[in-house]
């Protein structure tokens, strides 16, 4: 039995993960996801990178877990890897899932392409509190295209507006890249356009590739397979999760 923790990614909360969630319970795991500072419904947007890995810290510890499967999506693998430097201790693994690795002194927005390095500020300086919501239009084609239209209309329902300011700070990253204890893995969804296929640059592997030794699974899927297959991405998140 593994203790997983589930980290989300922008635009989602932690009830994005519910079914995953349910489907790793079924295998007979424990597993959790709290929803990250500034993110849900009604929620400060005013939070920066430290406020969301604290989040998970302070889950963490009121919880008493250790020995935890830690699983961050897209954006949340920016928290998983700093969250990791601080308590070591308390992380069996590493998954990133099509996640951001930033390298160190970089945003989470320095690494996706130029056409969202444009559009999240952009979107920001029209709202009242320095947030973006997600385009249609990207979110159908780049992040759910696995999904019939029903299913994306309601599960981009479920978004909501993303604080910029944690995509937006330079990160101190070198705890993370000095840390040699925790082992990694990568899981990478074939159909998956939320970043570029196969980029060098800001493709998902050109993220992995800064793990050092990693563990690669793959499977079928969007960037938002977790809630188009979640079964399929529960097994996935077991075999990358164990030992």
């Amino acid at each position: 039995m593994s203790v997983f923790v589930l980290v989300h990614g922008s635009w989602h909360d932690g009830e994005a993960w519910t079914d995953v969630a349910g489907e790793l319970r079924k295998l007979g795991h424990e597993a959790h996801h709290p929803t990250m500072a500034g993110h849900g419904i009604d929620a400060d947007r005013d939070v920066s990178h430290d406020d969301c890995v604290a989040s998970f810290a302070d889950y963490i510890s009121e919880y008493d877990l250790t020995d935890v499967v830690l699983v961050g999506h897209s954006f949340g693998g920016s928290v998983i890897a700093r969250l990791a430097a601080q308590i070591p201790e308390k992380i069996r693994r590493l998954v990133f899932w099509n996640a951001f690795v930033p390298a160190h002194g970089t945003s989470v927005l320095d690494n996706a392409p130029p056409a969202y390095q444009e559009m999240l500020p952009q979107l920001a300086a029209l709202s009242t509190d320095n947030s973006a919501m997600l385009p249609w239009e990207i979110w159908r084609d780049a992040f759910i295209g696995d999904a019939d239209l029903a299913r994306a209309q309601e599960t981009y329902r479920m978004l909501t507006p993303e604080p910029v300011g944690p995509s937006v700070e330079k990160l101190d990253m070198r705890a993370f890249y000095d840390l040699t204890t925790v082992p990694r893995s990568y899981v990478l969804c074939h159909d998956d356009a939320g970043l570029p296929p196969g980029d060098p640059q800001y493709g998902y592997l050109a993220n992995a590739r800064r793990l050092g030794v990693f563990r690669l699974v793959t499977l079928d899927g969007s960037h938002e397979v977790l809630y188009t297959n979640p079964s399929l991405l529960a097994e996935k998140l077991v075999l990358a999760g164990r030992d």
